[in-house]
């Protein structure tokens, strides 16, 4: 992950550790030594347990992979629908997440360079209070004699006093078991498919990078969009919304889901505010406009990541 666009923000240090922990620079560079990733344990990750999942709960579907086990996304979590002007569009199901980015940390010498072959650090996973798919980039300066992959946590980060720059820059990084795949990228996306690996608390933790779009934010909160959807059988009927399924076409995984931009227009954002209308009126959408004039059901339903990979 880049830098990207910084903000003048005031620069903010992290707490310090107990009496009896306390570290300082100069302790941490001279009492600790770098972790290579390689022979690091790797971070438990479950996106489908009742307290991570929301649309996707193993409780509810026991079909979903168990914890740590590899997610194939283009088996599982690839959706057809339309976009504004009606071009058929593909885009990833990575569930619900709030609209407030959780923080990430990469590493900067003081001249501003990145330190080469550290990894990005985070402080939540899946499950955990206050993770998001989407990340805040908090800009780290550290030492010139630092060497990368000595911090492995973010309270190693804190405990060494080290200057932290929260910047505007969100990133959409979705926390996965490693062997995890999502083969497809938007042709604006130069973010290779492969998985990227960061440091959670001193463990290697995989996620994907989707940049089909430039999200910024000055306090952190990921911009949003409208998207249009129909379900099998319409919220508040006996199992009906997302427990049934999004409506399709017979014979064939064409949805009638209608997101309002794609990447390239002036507000897309991965993050989709839902919209739902009445599946009684599926046949007629097929566009921006007609999704507009059907029948809302619920507006704001949930916000859910769904960046768009192919139109």
């Amino acid at each position: 992950m880049t830098e990207g666009e910084m903000t003048e923000s005031e620069m903010t240090d992290g707490d310090a550790m107990t009496e009896g922990e306390e570290m300082t620079e100069e302790s941490m560079d001279g009492d600790m030594s770098p972790t290579d990733p390689s022979e690091a344990p790797m971070a438990s990750v479950d996106r489908f347990s009742d307290a991570a999942g929301m649309l996707h709960q193993r409780s509810a579907n026991d079909a979903l992979p168990d914890a740590d086990e590899p997610i194939d996304f283009d088996e599982m979590f690839l959706t057809q629908g339309y976009g504004p002007d009606g071009t058929v569009i593909q885009y990833y199901d990575f569930d619900v997440q709030p609209t407030q980015a959780a923080p990430i940390y990469a590493l900067f010498y003081e001249n501003g360079d990145p330190v080469e072959d550290q990894l990005n650090i985070v402080d939540v996973v899946p499950g955990d209070e206050g993770y998001n798919d989407f990340w805040q980039v908090h800009k780290v300066t550290v030492p010139d004699g630092y060497e990368a992959n000595t911090a492995t946590s973010v309270s190693q980060i804190q405990a060494a006093g080290y200057d932290i720059e929260p910047t505007e820059t969100i990133k959409n990084c979705p926390v996965v078991p490693e062997g995890s795949t999502a083969e497809l990228r938007h042709s604006a996306d130069e973010s290779a498919t492969g998985l990227v690996n960061g440091w959670y608390d001193g463990e290697v933790v995989p996620y994907f990078l989707f940049g089909e779009a430039s999200l910024s934010s000055s306090d952190g909160s990921v911009p949003l969009s409208p998207i249009y959807v129909s379900f099998n059988t319409n919220p508040g009927e006996d199992g009906g919304g997302p427990p049934s399924g999004f409506r399709s076409e017979d014979g064939s995984d064409q949805t009638h889901n209608v997101t309002a931009t794609l990447p390239g227009d002036d507000g897309y954002s991965p993050l989709w505010q839902v919209n739902i209308f009445d599946n009684a009126e599926f046949d007629s959408v097929s566009d921006l406009e007609s999704a507009q004039n059907a029948d809302i059901l619920a507006a704001g339903a949930a916000m859910v990541n769904c960046p768009v990979v192919s139109e």
